[in-house]
């Protein structure tokens, strides 16, 4: 893939062709790069995924263990997520403004890392006290346990994930996506073999088990970013920029900006993750057939979000090219065709899930069981309330990202809480224990939570990028 950034050319190349219609070129430009983040958000729900699958085939105790550590798990990691997301747009904005600023683009890159490693050592105490935070709430005592000793070893691999996810914005925003979706796709492989061989004792390892998991996880995290910095190194348009020159020296200003942007994404995101959650729980007080329902028809949901959220990624990258280059115009393209496309793809998986919902269901559960049956049917309802709000969640990730790309983060962060807590909240426990709508009144308010969320987005968005005139 040729390198999108080219030293030679003008911030005009970020939105126009030569000759061509520019919303044609964006769009062309938004897919190139947009392409690669969704393979590798995929990419990232596979490993997830192969880590519950061995867990499961291991023991659903330890299963539950690991589910309720990851709570904590979580916490820490979207807290941390918030700075290392916020390295991208400093490197477009960089960018936008004068192309080829090796020296701009490294000091960022370079506060990225020191901003992680800052937040690794805030929060991995909070992870080390997973076991006393979830006896405090309650939990089983030997689940408890459990969690608290997977969420310990994984604890080892958060900065290494956080350091990775910089290297994957910093890789991105010159142009070279696919860096991530490689070593995506290497860590799905190496995540399944390292967790294959802790968990059940192969190749003459002890059998671990949770423990196992917790080894694998990080020693998974640690070789994820191995594998960036040797791609990095490999690469010579990604070498060039010379990434641990004068490493140990500060840079006041742009570790500010790190955390002055970072920090409102992370709380943004924690919002959003704490009110489904929040819902979570409450839907297991319906019972198991409710809350395995909604588990598969979350799932399936997360799956069509990646799509959006790629696209989201990569618009962070176009508006912050332009808006770094001063071209107002073409920030407001870059965004509504992000917005435009991400919103398209999600109407369209809206429509397959209200009329497939039941056949969507059916592929997670094995038809015969009365059980079965009954979750099946729950799951099939909680994906046609789910295909209404598609639009509106493809539409609302898509819009926090392309205000990312201008820099605007805290009022994003205090759209959220309002739109998921002030609104949202509330009318999820109302409909379902006020008016006694169980699980069907949870995802219509997740419906409510989503439209409130994304018009609040795109109406911040068009403000700030409006034309004069």
């Amino acid at each position: 893939m040729t390198d999108l950034i080219d030293k030679t050319e003008t911030a005009r190349m970020l939105a126009e062709a030569r000759g061509a219609n520019p919303w044609v070129a964006e769009a062309r430009a938004l897919l190139v790069l947009a392409a690669p983040l969704v393979l590798t958000q995929l990419a990232q729900m596979a490993i997830g995924t192969t880590d519950l699958i061995l867990l499961g085939r291991y023991s659903q105790s330890a299963l539950a263990a690991v589910a309720i550590g990851n709570t904590v798990y979580w916490f820490a990691w979207l807290l941390g997520g918030g700075p290392a997301s916020a390295v991208s747009p400093m490197i477009a904005h960089i960018l936008g403004e004068r192309a080829g600023n090796r020296g701009g683009v490294r000091a960022s890159l370079r506060m990225g890392l020191w901003a992680v490693a800052i937040v690794s050592v805030v929060v991995m105490p909070v992870m080390w006290s997973a076991r006393p935070i979830l006896l405090f709430l309650h939990q089983q005592p030997d689940l408890a346990k459990g969690a608290g000793q997977f969420v310990s070893l994984v604890s080892i691999g958060l900065p290494f994930s956080l350091s990775t996810m910089v290297l994957s914005g910093f890789a991105t925003s010159l142009g070279h996506p696919r860096a991530g979706l490689w070593v995506s796709m290497a860590t799905i492989i190496f995540n399944a073999l390292a967790g294959w061989t802790l968990i059940f004792g192969h190749f003459g390892a002890p059998r671990l088990g949770i423990v196992g998991s917790g080894l694998a996880t990080s020693a998974s995290s640690i070789f994820g970013f191995l594998a960036m910095l040797a791609i990095i190194q490999s690469n010579r348009d990604l070498r060039a920029y010379r990434m641990f020159r004068r490493f140990a020296r500060p840079v006041h200003v742009k570790l500010a900006e790190v955390f002055r942007l970072g920090l409102p994404i992370g709380v943004t995101t924690l919002f959003e993750a704490m009110l489904f959650n929040t819902m979570t729980l409450l839907m297991g007080t319906f019972g198991a057939a409710a809350l395995a329902a909604h588990q598969i028809a979350m799932n399936f949901c997360s799956i069509t979000f990646m799509v959006p959220l790629g696209i989201g990624m990569a618009s962070t990258v176009r508006v912050g090219l332009a808006a770094g280059a001063g071209d107002i115009r073409g920030a407001r393209r870059a965004g509504l065709v992000a917005l435009t496309t991400g919103g398209l793809f999600m109407a369209l998986s809206g429509v397959f899930m209200a009329l497939l919902g039941g056949s969507i269901a059916g592929l997670y559960l094995g038809p015969g069981a009365r059980d079965d049956v009954q979750v099946v049917a729950l799951a099939a309802l909680f994906l046609k309330a789910g295909a209404a709000f598609q639009l509106f969640d493809g539409v609302q990730v898509v819009g926090a990202r392309v205000l990312r790309g201008l820099k605007d983060a805290r009022m994003p962060m205090i759209l959220a809480g309002g739109s998921y807590w002030l609104i949202g909240a509330p009318v999820c426990f109302f409909l379902a224990l006020g008016l006694h709508m169980g699980g069907l009144g949870i995802w219509i308010g997740f419906v409510v939570c989503l439209a409130v969320a994304a018009v609040a987005m795109c109406a911040r968005f068009l403000r700030l990028t409006r034309l004069p005139g």
